[in-house]
């Protein structure tokens, strides 16, 4: 055998090792260092995140599954539903946190894998820090988490970069005409997508759906836009058309709250989807519509449905019910059907050809519209009932309301909707040199500028001014509304309350004002109070009132009115707008909220409602 001989001092040489510093670290006292190339694992900040799922998309390997969080409540623009990562699946790619809209997502060189089992690979990304008193002792340690002892100011793995993030966060711009020109006529003001723009814009959408979930009339959005991208204007129109039969109106004046969702308004600008909607509608000529809805030839049914008004709600109603094959007569008191949008919106916004196209493919559905027809005088909604088989009621909020204060009942004290009326009608009105909105909502920005365009006219300048109780960061008008007001030379002063207005040898001279200090209680109800020490006077010699309006139910008898229920001033009905008499459906600003895109889903699930009802189903 042989063996190796070794020196007596051999044992010494280990001594080398004594001033070395040790391999071993006392985990978790002592601080390891991760490589330089080592990303980190997954952090996720839950208050940021949307549970858009876009990382869940992207992930090539698919190590990502979205996961509902019991704590964590869905509302529009958040599906409560956060990223679980699968370590045995994952590249470190870092495509999740490229692809994130709002940011949320990185990876951290903090955490270290110290769970005890050998199985725990799958992780619930979550930012500890806001937590941290689930890492008191190590039986907290469940998954893959970070120890507090190894925290570093700045030890980021991977991080969402703006810059080079796979996602345009700029919106392409849209092309309006300038202030100086717009506000001398009432010519559009948007322009609209060329084919161009449309598809860059489309292809900034990253179909998470947000959006949808916003949407009240429950649009498919993310199917169109894609319709869009891929150049298929009349699949689009089709997808639309499935919700909404007002394309070109909600693709002009829509609220879009589906834009107020979107994920890439986190970081950047929304997808422009109301654009998007009106480029669709714009593309395919009414001559087309029938060949490409399938509504060349539809099968008649029995029966024949009444609608009283012919605003959004109602017309909405009216092709959803003509689509199934019912004969629909509607029933409008003004000289032209459209309602609120032909009567209360100015053509700058909503062109008339546009509001015709929309309604003019309703009609050839077999729809008639009874215009300069008044329920109530010309007739009755018991003659109605009597003549038809159900009758649906969306007559809207027409009667202006009042400050009361003194010095309304002079005559150049004008109500906001019968001015707007007038002017759509080609009427001649009062224009005053100096002219006071009172309101601080959309139609209050809609008579300020319709009188800036007037006095052009007539004087070559503008001298308006709006004022409200509302604060500006809560004022009701949309945003875009407030700005171009302003740049057309329009002065808006908020939060300020109407007093009196002053009279002097029977000419308005001015509004008299205080501070609203606050517009809503504690509880949320509007109960406004003010301080009187802080006067103001805004000169003028024209006031107009825009501070909401309420519904006319004059033309309902009053037996039939003492057998519905109502819910405070409106009518109360089912999910379906059935109220409680059977045969009567109430819908738009009467039942619901005051917008165009709610009183389309009024009207189209009111046609459900009365399907159902004809049909002798539960509605």
């Amino acid at each position: 055998m042989i063996t190796e001989k070794k020196s007596l001092f051999a044992p010494l040489a280990a001594l080398k090792f004594l001033f070395r510093k040790p391999h071993t670290l006392r985990f978790p006292f002592e601080p390891k260092e991760p490589a330089p190339r080592y990303r980190g694992l997954h952090l996720n900040d839950r208050e940021a995140c949307t549970g858009c799922g876009n990382c869940a998309d992207i992930c090539p390997n698919q190590a990502i599954t979205m996961v509902k969080i019991p704590e964590i409540q869905a509302r529009p623009g958040d599906t409560g539903e956060r990223p679980q990562i699968d370590y045995g699946r994952c590249c470190f790619c870092g495509l999740c946190v490229d692809i994130c809209p709002p940011g949320s997502l990185s990876l951290s060189r903090d955490y270290y894998h110290i769970d005890r089992t050998t199985d725990s690979f799958v992780y619930l990304a979550k930012d500890e820090r806001s937590d941290p008193d689930t890492f008191l002792a190590d039986s907290d340690y469940s998954i893959l988490k970070a120890s507090l002892s190894h925290r570093k100011r700045d030890n980021q793995g991977f991080a969402p970069d703006i810059d080079y993030c796979l996602v345009e966060f700029d919106r392409t711009p849209m092309t309006t005409l300038p202030p100086e020109q717009r506000k001398t006529a009432f010519t559009e003001i948007v322009r609209g997508f060329t084919e161009q723009q449309a598809h860059r814009e489309a292809s900034r959408c990253l179909e998470c759906s947000l959006c949808e979930a916003a949407c009240p009339a429950g649009m498919d959005i993310r199917e169109y836009v894609l319709a869009i991208w891929r150049g298929n204007y009349e699949e689009a129109l089709r997808v639309i058309y499935r919700t909404n039969p007002l394309p070109s109106v909600c693709g002009r004046v829509c609220t879009h709250k589906c834009e107020e969702t979107c994920g890439l308004g986190k970081r950047g600008e929304p997808v422009a989807v109301r654009w998007l909607k009106r480029f669709a509608a714009d593309q395919v000529p009414l001559e087309d519509y029938k060949r490409v809805l399938g509504t060349e030839r539809i099968e008649p049914v029995n029966g024949k449905v009444a609608i009283v008004g012919a605003g959004p709600a109602g017309l909405s109603a009216a092709h959803f019910l003509a689509t199934k094959g019912y004969r629909v007569t509607i029933f409008e008191a003004l000289p032209q059907p459209g309602g609120v949008v032909r009567y209360g919106i100015p053509e700058y916004r909503l062109p008339y050809d546009a509001l015709d196209k929309d309604i003019d493919y309703i009609r050839s559905l077999g729809v008639q519209i009874r215009c300069n027809t008044r329920v109530g005088e010309h007739i009755t909604l018991q003659k109605l009932h009597e003549q038809l088989d159900a009758v649906f009621i969306a007559t809207g909020l027409h009667v202006g309301r009042s400050t009361k204060v003194e010095g309304t009942d002079h005559e150049h004290v004008v109500q906001a909707l019968p001015l707007l009326r007038d002017i759509t009608e080609g009427r001649e009105v009062f224009v005053g040199e100096g002219v006071i909105v009172i309101g601080g909502g959309d139609v209050a920005m809609d008579c300020a500028r319709s009188m800036a365009r007037l006095q052009m006219r007539r004087f070559g300048r503008v001298r308006v001014t709006a004022t409200c109780l509302e604060s500006e960061d809560i004022m009701p008008a949309s945003r875009d509304e407030i700005d171009e007001a302003r740049q057309e030379g329009i002065t808006i002063i908020p939060a300020r309350g109407p007093d009196r207005i002053e009279i002097d040898e029977g000419e308005i001279k001015g509004l008299h004002t205080v501070e609203c200090v606050s517009v809503f209680d504690e509880a949320g109800k509007f109960n406004p109070t003010f301080n009187r020490e802080d006067a103001s006077f805004i000169e003028g010699d024209m006031v107009v009132e825009a501070i909401g309006q309420g519904m006319d139910t004059s033309y309902i008898p009053q037996d039939l009115a003492d057998r519905l229920d109502y819910e405070g001033r409106r009518i109360k009905v089912n999910d379906r707008f059935q109220s409680s008499v059977p045969w009567l459906f109430v819908g738009g600003d009467m039942a619901q909220g005051p917008d165009v895109v709610t009183a389309v889903y009024n009207g189209h699930q009111a046609a459900e409602g009365i399907d159902a009802f004809l049909k002798g189903e539960q509605s």
